[in-house]
C-alpha cells in the first residue's frame, strides 16, 4: 500500500494563500501559517456531538475531542476543508457554502476556523472513519469540562469550549 503525500497550503499572516505548501507533518516555516478547521455539531438539547480518536491514531490518540477536526489540505478553502472533514470522518454530506466560520482561533503557526451547527441526529446513523474516529456520543458543556480536567478529552481551554456552548445557546453564527 503507497502512502499519499498530502500537502498544506501555507499563508501569510493576513491569510493569503502564498501558493507555497508543505506535506502534512512537515513544520510550518517561520512567517508562515496553516489552516485547520473544526466543526461542532449541537443538537437541539444543547448538546455536542464529541468523538473519541482511534488508540492507533497519531496524536491524541484515545481522547475525546469536538465533533470533527482536521487540516485544509491544498487547494482547499475554510468551507471546502469543513465539509470534506465532516463527510470523511462521519460520513455526513454537509453543506456549509452559505456558512463562515462561527469563531478563528490563530494559534503559533496557523489559524482555526470553527463552524457551528445544529443537527439532530442518532450517533449509531453515521459512518464512521474506522482510520480516525472510534466512537461517537453526545455530551453536555458539563459533560465536556469534567472530561478534560480528568483527561480524557483533548486538552482544550475550558474557556473555549464554554465559548462554543455559550454561541449555541445565544444563537451566534449557526447554521441549521
Amino acid at each position: 500500500m503507497v502512502n499519499k503525500v498530502e500537502l498544506l497550503d501555507l499563508y501569510t499572516k493576513d491569510r493569503e494563500r502564498t501558493g507555497k505548501t508543505i506535506e502534512r507533518g512537515d513544520p510550518v516555516p517561520k512567517g508562515f501559517y496553516r489552516l485547520i478547521v473544526h466543526i461542532c455539531i449541537f443538537n437541539k438539547k444543547g448538546q455536542m456531538l464529541i468523538q473519541q480518536r482511534q488508540p492507533f491514531k497519531k496524536g491524541w490518540s484515545n481522547l475525546w475531542d469536538v465533533s470533527v477536526g482536521g487540516s485544509a489540505v491544498a487547494g482547499d478553502s475554510s468551507v471546502e476543508a469543513a465539509e470534506r472533514e465532516v463527510y470523511e470522518e462521519l460520513g455526513l454530506n454537509l453543506v456549509l457554502s452559505d456558512s463562515r466560520p462561527a469563531l478563528t482561533v490563530s494559534f503559533e503557526d496557523g489559524f482555526d476556523d470553527f463552524y457551528s451547527v445544529i443537527l439532530d441526529l442518532e450517533p449509531s446513523e453515521l459512518q464512521l472513519q474506522y482510520e480516525e474516529v472510534k466512537a461517537v456520543k453526545w455530551a453536555t458543556k458539563e459533560e465536556i469540562l469534567s472530561m478534560i480536567d480528568s483527561g480524557v478529552f483533548l486538552p482544550w481551554h475550558k474557556s473555549l469550549i464554554e465559548l462554543l456552548f455559550y454561541m449555541y445557546d445565544n444563537h451566534r453564527v449557526l447554521t441549521d
